[in-house]
């Protein structure tokens, strides 16, 4: 089976529905859908099932929450105002027993349950002037690309593959990174959707010899100001629900947890569980100024 992902447009008489296909992650995922709900979700699952996928996600709108419970799927996550200022649902169905199982749910309600307690620090204390910031372009994709090597032994999209990375700046990723000598060091993206005015933070990544300066967080606050100049004010991230360090970044900088997503891609050694953080950007300067 071809292990990359891509993208499927499925246009029948009554539908129109954008789907991802990702079998690295065994996952088909509905982006955007328009016409008759049930023929959408008939065609999303035929096409999962052809592929052999083990979880169907649907980024359902409000007005199908209810239709879309009564045919099967959970909510597992909300972003708010992910379509043009309307809430996106992450709804879930799976296709087999083992992908509905995960044996870290009871701890990772202790991580989460620990991070939103932390007082909440918005401004980020600039790391020693050996560490340069920089905005990535399509020559530095090698040097992100061997970052992303040494962090990350499996991933869920091919950040390892420097023509993967010069491909998603083409098509409007935002990249920036900390460099340290000749090596970068910590990176992250924030991966743009104009249509409907919203923006993914994510590709996260510092070297475990050099966390100790709060760079992540620089870093996420640079991507925002470039989100806003643009007219993007939906962000969002979906980081390991494992990962204390992430997560407390992300609840420090202002999101907002809206709920985990089971087993939904591999990472690291194996399939993890994703807590999804939501924040408006229009909103974010009040609540700096906020006690």
């Amino acid at each position: 089976m071809n292990k990359k992902a891509s993208l499927k447009t499925i246009k029948k008489e009554n539908v129109l529905a954008e789907l991802y296909l990702d079998p690295f992650n065994k996952r088909l995922r509905v982006d955007d859908y328009a016409g008759k709900l049930e023929d959408a979700v008939h065609e999303a699952e035929k096409t999962a099932k052809e592929h052999q996928c083990e979880k169907l996600i649907f980024r359902g709108r409000v007005e199908n929450y209810t239709e879309l419970l009564a045919m099967g799927f959970q909510c597992e996550a909300v972003i708010d105002g992910y379509f043009r200022g309307s809430d996106q649902y992450f709804f879930c169905k799976y296709f087999s027993d083992e992908r509905r199982i995960n044996p870290h749910w009871i701890s990772e309600d202790s991580i989460i349950t620990n991070v939103v307690a932390l007082s909440r620090k918005p401004d980020a204390i600039m790391p020693p002037s050996e560490y340069q910031l920089m905005k990535i372009s399509e020559q530095d994709a090698e040097k992100l690309a061997a970052l992303y090597r040494e962090v990350f032994q499996i991933y869920p999209t091919p950040l390892h593959d420097p023509s993967y990375i010069k491909k998603t700046i083409q098509e409007g990723t935002i990249y920036y990174a900390f460099q340290y000598n000749d090596d970068l060091v910590s990176a992250a993206s924030a991966e743009v959707n104009l249509f409907y005015k919203n923006a993914e933070l994510t590709d996260c990544a510092t070297l475990p010899s050099h966390r100790k300066h709060g760079l992540m967080k620089i870093l996420l606050e640079k991507l925002e100001k470039d989100l806003k100049s643009q007219g993007v004010f939906c962000a969002y991230s979906i980081a390991r629900a494992l990962s204390f360090g992430m997560n407390a970044v992300l609840h420090q900088l202002g999101y907002s947890y809206r709920g985990r997503l089971l087993n939904n891609c591999y990472i690291f050694d194996k399939l993890e569980n994703m807590n999804v953080w939501v924040k408006n950007l229009a909103a974010a300067d009040s609540w700096s100024h906020k006690k």
